[in-house]
């Protein structure tokens, strides 16, 4: 069993913020594999699906960002997992628009959803940064990381998301190399 969680604020007026990209993965990912209909549990949305011989659950905390921590560590505790069972996909500032890596453990860089689950269930959880890149200036980032995707870019994220779902048996079954090396190879102009 893995849990997979996507970041995110709930709410209409936050669905298309770059800070809910992890919603937005995890959306695509259960739409295209066929999950269940999310319901209410773990203090968020949860749906339950297989990649491959790996049961999964997909889950969304309603917690808003800074309590993310929360949903996931109850959701652990339920299933009695270790944190190495916990892949958490975020926007991440340090990365490029639409670039994806996979990392183990690590910090928090500064992003609160992180430095909740960080508190939650330790740093050892697996993390799908998910580039939204850097707007240039610090006094800038609280706009961009809080701003809607812009309508130019719309083509690109949903190809993205795409790709991450399409590829997304890699990660389920531990092959976080392939999964990022058929990422980027799906995103090849």
């Amino acid at each position: 069993m893995q849990i997979w969680v996507g970041l995110g604020n709930p709410g209409a007026e936050y669905a298309m913020h770059r800070h809910n990209v992890g919603f937005m993965a995890i959306d695509t990912i259960a739409e295209i594999h066929g999950f269940e209909p999310p319901k209410r549990r773990f203090q968020g949305w949860a749906q339950e699906g297989r990649l491959g011989s790996e049961k999964l659950l997909l889950l969304k905390p309603a917690t808003f960002m800074n309590k993310s921590g929360q949903a996931i560590g109850e959701a652990m505790r339920f299933f009695k997992l270790d944190p190495d069972a916990i892949t958490v996909f975020h926007d991440e500032l340090d990365l490029a628009p639409f670039k994806v890596k996979v990392k183990r453990g690590g910090g928090t860089a500064g992003h609160n959803g992180l430095r909740s689950t960080d508190q939650h269930i330790g740093p050892e959880f697996r993390r799908v940064r998910i580039g939204i890149g850097h707007p240039g200036n610090k006094d800038r980032v609280t706009g961009h990381v809080l701003g809607n995707y812009h309508k130019t870019e719309i083509d690109d994220l949903t190809d993205m998301l795409g790709a991450i779902a399409a590829e997304a048996r890699w990660l389920a079954a531990n092959d976080d190399v392939r999964f990022m090396n058929d990422v980027a190879l799906r995103l090849q102009p």
